[in-house]
């Protein structure tokens, strides 16, 4: 086992050396036992302000305490045991009188400024927290069941949110300062992060990062939340099977990303899928996938890879299917392009609140390619791409739901035709604030289940059948 502590010799002046921070900084915390006997106390703000301060300190302690290069070929749990002893000497000589539960708590948050991203930690290790916006080194907010809340979450000071910020963006080659004041990154589990400091940001940095589950959720469980019916599901599986093309569509944080990564379950696992996306975040369960990522430009403004070249090069990479994390620009002409030479069954997202304005995206993606095109070309080639919309939203309640499925099915003189398969019906509210609606078949059996009939994919015509009292 290496010795992570560096060389260090004690002079009379190290031995003697005080802090200036009080004694008694912990103040006792009842905790709930085994039997649930004793409560749990929230701290006051100056404890936490105490406790906090005596965190940071230790971790600048500990960083010239022990050997950097070491920290890497340890695990979390031996570097509990080895800093444990290295913790005692710098408590012993602040004088500061803790518990056994204090000390195991000022351990794992210093443990986790060292090897982890210090207050977040908690946050992200909380699976009922989806969503972590940080507003400044003060103040931080949680998304919990679609529902924000402030957390007791802080930061020592702006240095101390920018250091999170720097450790989490140069972990995935990017960077961020006064010159590139905002970025885009990823985390190791996935999850997506921005970051905007100042002077962008005026009243201290802004730090967002949507958590994404370790298990991806399945279309059965979207069904068991009520996302969408078991019917609704029983077709996208057929459209996924029968490699139609798709089209995700909605807002932000209304599950664009969850709906598309369930509907990959649904690919044959031998067929070769290559993802392209800003950050990388798909979860595809299938063996065969090629992930491909951007990159920004580096500091003198070069070597730039956008999405639309790393499409072009995914055409070169004999492809059975294109999964495009987000269409935003010029890429979507050549996405396009793909789905109507030979890469049946791609898929992408588009931010549009419904499923026209989402072809409607497409057309003005399309004319930033820069190409001489006219609208009636442009909007053949959509037609002749794309085909089947899925869309997807957030309601008032914080509850995500797929509001309707549509298919694209021609063009009538210069518009494009569709027509809507599924949709949620809204209905009103309960006491609680909780949306009422039900989901319904329009009645519409679409052009496409002949297409799936010839490949042997069959749609019962019960699924296609409205309720009972439609369109009242």
């Amino acid at each position: 086992m290496w010795d992570i502590r560096k060389p260090r010799a004690k002079s009379a002046e190290d031995q003697n050396k005080r802090y200036a921070i009080p004694e008694q900084s912990f103040e006792p915390v009842i905790r709930t036992g085994e039997g649930g006997k004793g409560t749990t106390r929230e701290p006051e703000r100056s404890e936490t302000d105490n406790r906090l301060n005596i965190k940071v300190d230790i971790h600048r302690e500990l960083l010239e305490r022990v050997n950097l290069a070491l920290i890497d070929r340890f695990s979390r749990e031996e570097l509990a045991r080895e800093l444990g002893p290295v913790i005692d000497e710098i408590i012993a000589e602040r004088s500061l009188a803790l518990n056994r539960y204090e000390k195991a708590d000022l351990v794992d948050e210093i443990l986790d400024e060292l090897v982890g991203l210090g207050p977040l930690e908690p946050l992200l290790k909380d699976e009922t927290i989806s969503d972590i916006l940080v507003n400044g080194s003060e103040t931080v907010f949680v998304e919990r069941r679609g529902v924000l809340e402030r957390a007791p979450t802080r930061f020592k000071d702006e240095k101390h949110l920018l250091r999170i910020i720097q450790k989490i963006v140069s972990a995935v080659g990017r960077r961020v300062d006064e010159a590139s004041p905002f970025v885009d990154a990823r985390l190791a589990d996935g999850s997506r992060v921005n970051a905007i400091i100042a002077p962008l940001a005026i009243d201290g940095s802004l730090l967002s990062i949507r958590k994404f589950s370790k298990t991806p959720i399945s279309m059965e469980r979207m069904v068991e939340f009520e996302s969408l019916t078991e019917e609704m599901a029983m077709l996208l599986q057929a459209v996924v099977q029968g490699r139609l093309n798709i089209i995700i569509s909605g807002g932000t944080g209304s599950g664009k990303t969850t709906m598309l990564n369930a509907l990959s379950s649904y690919i044959n696992g031998h067929e070769r899928i290559v993802t392209i996306e800003d950050s990388a975040e798909l979860q595809l369960q299938q063996e065969h996938v090629a992930r491909l990522e951007t990159r920004p430009a580096n500091i003198e403004g070069r070597g730039e890879v956008n999405q639309r070249d790393l499409v072009r090069n995914a055409l070169r990479m004999r492809p059975d299917r294109i999964v495009l994390g987000e269409c935003r620009s010029g890429e979507a002409f050549d996405m396009l392009q793909a789905m109507n030479t030979g890469h049946d069954g791609s898929m992408t997202t588009v931010h549009a609140n419904t499923a026209r304005d989402a072809l409607a995206r497409i057309e003005q993606m399309v004319g930033m390619a820069g190409l001489e095109m006219s609208m009636r070309t442009i909007r053949s080639q959509i037609v002749s791409a794309i085909n089947v919309v899925i869309q997807v939203g957030r309601l008032p309640d914080g509850r995500r739901k797929t509001l309707s499925i549509s298919e694209v099915t021609g063009m009538e003189g210069e518009v494009i035709s569709m027509q809507e398969i599924f949709r949620f019906r809204q209905s009103g509210r309960d006491s609680d604030g909780r949306v009422l609606g039900q989901f319904e078949a329009t009645g519409v059996r679409p052009h496409f289940a002949g297409v799936l009939k010839s490949m042997g994919i069959y749609l019962d015509p019960e699924l296609f059948k409205p309720p009972m009292g439609y369109g009242r």
